[in-house]
């Protein structure tokens, strides 16, 4: 056993766009416990709230963005895949989903009758938090335990911050730059504050300065979702050549009653409308791939509402996909050594 298999993972998606497969996909995703970190009874109580009108929501938002050959998000991570396997030279590379399938348990054993001697979980996740990377780390650990797998596995770390894959993500960025734009938006998925609370190893995030993000090192850099985030977009200004007043961040995909981390995306839509921005760019940094949170959230419902404002046009910039100077970063950091689990 010697080969040295990749296991790229992706957040998931819906079998197909009827409500039946979108409710059960909700169903799995929102139980999570580092997705909802709330005790199993309250979060059963407000997931099965959710579920009653949900579904159905969630289905037609899917439908407006579905491909012919189906998820966007996962039909453009199987292009990944493939493309990464063409310069992957040390073992099969495999794809699985946290939610939906292909499961990372099965991905996992199939792994295993191809006698590899060791994993290394490629989270597709720029910035660490725990409802990405952490819920992907420990369902891999939990399938290594309950199916006594033979090999070892470890993890790619989030690469934010890596030279590779910023300058991929401006390399994927520049035809667009180069089109001209009055502002840049670079919008990331939102969590709620607490989340970022419980991460910090120290205890005080946030607490003792409203910037300790800005300004982040070492351990708290490490576990801070916001602060990786603000270091992707000062990394990426940096290899576009903008200057500070041309780009802004926020975060998108708010959900529940509690307090997410600001600035709310849509808020800042309307805000840059209303101060005369009339060609927008969006970009979204903390996903790989282009999926419902990017073409619909985004591309449809965010540019309606930035042109309402008094807007004139929202360009959303692709994600990485299977950008070639992306395949290749994504190589070269999976070369790296990686962290145990």
């Amino acid at each position: 056993m010697t080969d040295h298999a990749l296991l790229l993972v992706n957040l998931g998606s819906p079998a197909s766009t009827e409500v039946a497969d979108v409710r059960r996909y909700l169903n799995q995703f929102l139980m999570d416990p580092y997705v909802i970190d709330l005790p199993w009874p309250l979060r059963r109580l407000i997931v099965a709230m959710i579920l009653i009108k949900r579904p159905a929501a969630s289905a037609e938002a899917y439908r407006s963005i579905w491909w012919e050959d189906g998820s966007p998000l996962v039909v453009l991570s199987r292009r990944l895949q493939q493309k990464v396997a063409e310069q992957w030279q040390n073992g099969p590379v495999e794809l699985a989903m946290r939610y939906g399938e292909p499961s990372i348990d099965t991905v996992l054993q199939r792994l295993e009758k191809t006698g590899v001697g060791r994993v290394t979980l490629v989270p597709l996740y720029p910035q660490f938090a725990d409802s990405t990377v952490t819920t992907v780390v420990e369902e891999a650990r939990r399938v290594q335990r309950a199916r006594d797998l033979p090999f070892e596995v470890d993890v790619l770390p989030p690469f934010f911050d890596q030279p590779e894959y910023l300058a991929a993500l401006a390399e994927s960025a520049r035809p667009y730059l180069e089109q001209g734009f009055d502002h840049l938006l670079l919008s990331y998925h939102g969590l709620p504050e607490r989340h970022l609370h419980k991460s910090d190893p120290t205890g005080a995030h946030c607490l003792k300065t409203d910037d300790c993000c800005l300004h982040a090192t070492g351990v708290v850099l490490d576990s801070c979702y916001r602060a990786q985030c603000l270091r992707t977009s000062s990394g990426f200004a940096e290899r576009a050549g903008l200057s500070d007043d041309q780009w802004s961040v926020s975060f998108q995909s708010r959900l529940g009653r509690a307090k997410w981390i600001e600035p709310y995306t849509e808020e800042t839509l309307e805000a840059l409308a209303g101060r005369g921005v009339k060609k927008l760019l969006v970009m979204c940094p903390a996903f790989v791939a282009d999926c419902i949170e990017t073409l619909e959230e985004i591309g449809d419902r965010g540019r309606e509402q930035f042109r309402e404002a008094g807007g004139e046009d929202l360009v959303l910039v692709p994600c990485l996909n299977d950008h070639p100077q992306w395949v290749t970063a994504l190589v070269k950091l999976c070369e790296r050594t990686p962290k145990a689990i």
